[in-house]
């Protein structure tokens, strides 16, 4: 698997996109000021992350999603990790992101991966340009869980 920047002259990868954040205007938003990296298999784009600068040495990374028939193979760890190092390579002191209350699987991979939880943002998802409510493992997504790590 290689890991890349997208080109500026490429498409990005919406629809894997919208599997992490189902909502086009933020994720076209912060398509705009952030970095686009994909993750290939044989030319095939099978993943993809964002990160986007917040505050001076602080980096979010605020989408990273996996296709879905190549999920459990450790693609998801792999682009964690590529965010990190990217990030500490940048010269970032600080990673943060946010995911859903109802995201189980994906907080114990960026808790395994370094990250703290700091926070909450209550009804996050009821609020922001989310045109139909998200549900995840049985569960309604309605908070953002704000995490951490110290790079």
């Amino acid at each position: 698997m290689n890991i890349r920047l997208l080109d500026s002259n490429e498409k990005y990868p919406l629809e894997l996109l919208l599997l992490a954040d189902p909502s086009h205007q933020l994720v076209e938003e912060y398509l705009k000021r952030g970095q686009c990296f994909v993750a290939e298999i044989d030319h095939h784009i099978v993943g993809v992350y964002v990160l986007l600068p917040t505050r001076p040495e602080t980096v979010e990374l605020v989408n990273i999603a996996v296709s879905e028939g190549m999920h459990g193979k450790g693609i998801g760890r792999q682009l964690v990790t590529h965010a990190i190092e990217t990030a500490r390579a940048q010269g970032y002191k600080t990673m943060e992101m946010g995911t859903g209350n109802s995201s189980i699987g994906q907080l114990a991979l960026y808790q395994k991966c370094g990250f703290r939880i700091v926070g909450v943002d209550l009804d996050f998802f009821v609020r922001h340009n989310y045109l139909e409510e998200i549900y995840e493992n049985g569960i309604q997504c309605r908070d953002m869980i704000r995490m951490s790590q110290d790079l």
